[in-house]
């Protein structure tokens, strides 16, 4: 045998009564401000999901681009390749019908900038901007200002006009 053969055999009756104790020991916390810490082997109760809002009301944006969220529920809507179910109320055919709002015209522009008769592609997946609007609150504070407050606000600098 060689010798780090030997110095391995050597160093093993004090290495498994180590790992052993390690074993039996209180097992690693996890510490992260969006979970609780629980043991690495702890099973616990996820909390329950909030509910969706469900009121129909448009809510107002925070930024001139921002995606319009979704104020109705959608947990079984399909989208799939072949069907958008979005799309039966708030494509340009069904919209006055349903009196659901239109998809923005940029929706129907591919990315040559070339206008279609249909949903382009790359915006026919609705839920990859838009996305339901929920009662949770938020994990980490917002201190996010709107264009408006910002433009309303009084200057500090004291405006000379």
């Amino acid at each position: 045998m060689r010798p780090h053969h030997l110095a391995a055999l050597a160093v093993l009756p004090f290495l498994v009564p180590a790992v052993l104790s390690a074993q039996n020991a209180e097992p690693r916390r996890l510490d992260s401000p969006f979970r609780p810490p629980v043991n690495f082997v702890e099973q616990i109760t996820p909390p329950p999901i909030p509910p969706d809002v469900t009121d129909d009301r448009r809510v107002a944006r925070n930024y001139p681009e921002q995606p319009p969220v979704i104020p109705h529920n959608v947990r079984d809507y399909q989208i799939t390749l072949n069907n958008n179910q979005c799309l039966t109320c708030h494509s340009r055919r069904f919209t006055e019908a349903v009196q659901a709002p239109m998809v923005s015209i940029t929706h129907y522009v591919d990315r040559d900038g070339q206008t279609l008769g249909a949903v382009a592609p790359r915006r026919y997946f609705c839920m990859q901007c838009h996305v339901p609007q929920t009662t949770a609150q938020p994990i980490v504070p917002n201190t996010f200002t709107d264009l408006d407050t910002l433009v309303s606000r009084p200057s500090d600098r004291g405006d000379r006009r």
